[in-house]
């Protein structure tokens, strides 16, 4: 396992975040995502922390508290051995305040998975999306304080478009608030509109970028083709949405790359988003043993510059305006890189 700074907390995290998103059951929803036990719970979180694995992320939201219940038993006796991620700001009720990014919320929500985690303080305490009616100073206010008080070691966001990112640095600048080190984003071969502002955004800023469903939930698992449709959530539970023909060309250029590399597509597909130079870790879910340990497996895995061209150029994404006026360059000074080119270049040689 190889590990990475978290923005710039000098935290170190493995590169793959095992994901908790799959522990619990419950509703429907959560049901079809996961829905695992206790048993298995312990079985994925002990050979994640076997193969290196020191970081792992959950939600309060996940089946409504039960992945935050399951997670802080299997860890009992192993909390200092791992960074513990968690996020607030989804329905965890039904009273009008059950839900939000109100300081109100926010202190409820966080002596809960306090309770939930069974620990006395989270490494890094997320808001989940933005809150249209919450004033995002008093968000901000809040989640300092949580620092202040060692409930909580870092914060960080999720999900929020750039420019609200940068206005919440902004204000955590100048109001002399705890600010985000961290951004957690969908980001995949099918799903790469991050690199238009929010990756020259946290570059700029200094700030980690956490990759949620990098395998475009399941769709860059090799279950599905043109002529096979695949097995697992997806089939009932079709997200993130995914523009299926260019998405099947990816994966034809996964599978040809994975047979030449003797590696399966998932590992090609996470290998791709490891070698992107934003990327501080990928946050990996699991319902068995197999699906882990065949995700476990891209860290050994080591794209070249061949391979990278050729997903690149089969999954890339037109910039939208007004990137694509910057990235005409009739302008530039000789030798002149500018962010967006920084965002979608390929990383650099080792």
């Amino acid at each position: 396992m190889k590990y990475r700074v978290l923005g710039d907390t000098g935290v170190f995290v493995s590169e793959l975040c095992l994901g908790a998103m799959t522990f619990g059951g419950g509703a429907q929803i959560w049901q079809t995502i996961g829905g695992l036990g206790q048993a298995e719970v312990d079985s994925l979180v002990g050979r994640s922390l076997d193969a290196g694995i020191n970081f792992i992320d959950t939600a309060n939201v996940y089946s409504t508290g039960v992945s935050e219940t399951l997670l802080g038993r299997s860890l009992y006796g192993k909390r200092h051995d791992v960074v513990l991620a968690t996020k607030v700001r989804g329905r965890m009720g039904t009273g009008a305040n059950d839900v939000g990014l109100s300081r109100l919320h926010i202190m409820r929500e966080v002596e809960a998975s306090l309770k939930r985690l069974d620990t006395d303080y989270i490494d890094l305490y997320q808001i989940h999306r933005t809150d249209p009616v919450a004033n995002i100073e008093d968000t901000l206010r809040a989640l300092d304080d949580l620092v202040r008080q060692g409930k909580v070691r870092y914060i960080g966001s999720s999900n929020l478009p750039a420019w609200q990112l940068m206005k919440a640095l902004a204000i955590s600048r100048a109001e002399g608030l705890e600010r985000f080190r961290s951004t957690q984003n969908y980001y995949s071969l099918v799903g790469r509109e991050l690199e238009w502002d929010t990756i020259p955004l946290i570059q700029d800023q200094g700030v980690g970028l956490l990759v949620w469903s990098p395998l475009a939930g399941g769709f860059l698992s090799g279950k599905f083709t043109r002529d096979m449709t695949g097995e697992g959530r997806r089939k009932t539970f079709d997200f993130p949405p995914v523009d299926k023909e260019k998405g099947y060309g990816i994966v034809d250029a996964l599978a040809k790359v994975a047979k030449a590399r003797g590696a399966s597509v998932a590992q090609v597909a996470l290998a791709w988003v490891l070698a992107q130079r934003a990327v501080t870790s990928v946050i990996i879910g699991a319902r068995n043993l197999t699906q882990l340990d065949d995700n476990l497996g891209a860290v050994d895995l080591t794209l070249t510059d061949e391979d990278l061209e050729v997903l690149d150029d089969v999954s890339r994404v037109p910039p939208a305006y007004p990137l694509w006026m910057d990235a005409l360059g009739s302008d530039r000074r000789p030798g002149e890189v500018r962010r967006f080119d920084q965002a979608t270049q390929p990383p650099a040689k080792k």
